[in-house]
């Protein structure tokens, strides 16, 4: 009887583990293998990344942990593609889904902000230079003080701005000097918005106050704020993984906020929208080019010339700043 107990035990135990290991896989797919080079595009809301996905080739679905990840083609580049939902917690967290499982070599962060720069409009762009947190910080006496968050895994304070990546960048300022944006239609008639290079804050709440508007301009020197994007930037920035925050504005973050969203918010996505398309097409010939530079040099054939020169993640222009020293 012995041996068979034995056995029994044995084999119940092995099936303990096959239950274990099931319930852990629910809802997760396999990884792609680290060498599928993808650029994973994020999004608050479903208006903001239905543009793109529309634009998809190649489509499959798949869910991880609840959120539904989209993954095809976009300008002949691999993409993954998903709807974080707002606040800076779930932003994070689809943030931290996507470089877990897709490991993408860049992330981009879309979708429409409320305008800070008295410049601006509705329909504008603004490529997110840096970016940080408006709302974290501590009450003292004397008011609210903005404090730096910390990265857990080094035990040493994030930057109080998440720069931008700096190759990232270059190619987005690049991108948006032959860009053609959708114009959008004002009470004074129709006009093209403009691409800009600015700073976008971040916070957990929708800004619709003339007040918070100035004093957040004041501050921060702000051209946009919105919800979600430096907590991408912060998971991005802890994992070292080049990323971009990029808003196109809906509304002026003043008392007609709400008002203005439901008017420009399609607009402003779409032309959100144009902008990434035109970066990923430019970091896939980008990624050819070093493919084909890389053979040369193998094959001890000239390499040809590139416009600018080449930062560890990405090409910069010559001229163009540097963001992470």
């Amino acid at each position: 009887m012995r041996p068979m107990r034995r056995s029994l035990c044995v084999f119940s135990f092995l099936l303990l583990l096959l239950s274990i290991a099931s319930v852990a896989q629910v809802g997760i797919t396999p990884r792609p293998a680290p060498t599928t080079r993808v650029i994973a595009v994020l999004s608050a809301m479903t208006l903001e990344i239905e543009t793109l996905g529309q634009q998809l080739t190649d489509k499959a679905e798949m869910t991880v942990q609840g959120i539904r990840f989209m993954t095809g083609s976009l300008k002949d580049r691999r993409v993954v593609l998903a709807h974080s939902g707002m606040g800076k917690v779930n932003a994070a967290m689809a943030a931290t889904l996507v470089v877990e499982q897709f490991q993408p070599t860049h992330v981009l962060f879309t979708g429409i902000a409320g305008g800070l720069n008295p410049d601006l409009r509705p329909g504008d762009v603004v490529i997110g230079a840096k970016t940080a947190y408006h709302d974290y910080g501590e009450w003292t006496p004397e008011g609210f003080r903005v404090g730096r968050t910390v990265d857990p895994f080094t035990g040493k304070p994030n930057p109080l701005f998440f720069p931008a990546d700096a190759g990232l960048l270059a190619v987005a300022e690049k991108a948006a000097l032959d860009l053609k944006l959708a114009p959008v239609k004002t009470a004074l008639g129709e006009r093209t918005p403009r691409v800009v290079t600015g700073v976008i804050v971040t916070g957990d709440a929708f800004v619709a106050s003339p007040a918070k508007k100035d004093a957040l301009r004041k501050e921060f020197k702000a051209d946009a704020t919105e919800m979600e994007g430096a907590a991408v930037a912060q998971i991005c920035w802890q994992r070292r993984v080049p990323c971009l925050i990029l808003r196109s504005l809906s509304d002026s973050a003043g008392a007609k906020a709400q008002e203005n969203v439901l008017l420009f918010e399609k607009s402003a996505a779409q032309n959100a929208a144009l902008l990434v398309t035109s970066i990923v097409r430019r970091l896939e010939v980008q990624t050819r080019l070093t493919s084909e530079s890389r053979a040369d040099a193998v094959l001890g054939r000239p390499a040809p010339e590139l416009e600018g020169r080449w930062h560890p993640r990405g090409l910069v222009e010559v001229g163009a700043d540097e963001h992470h020293k």
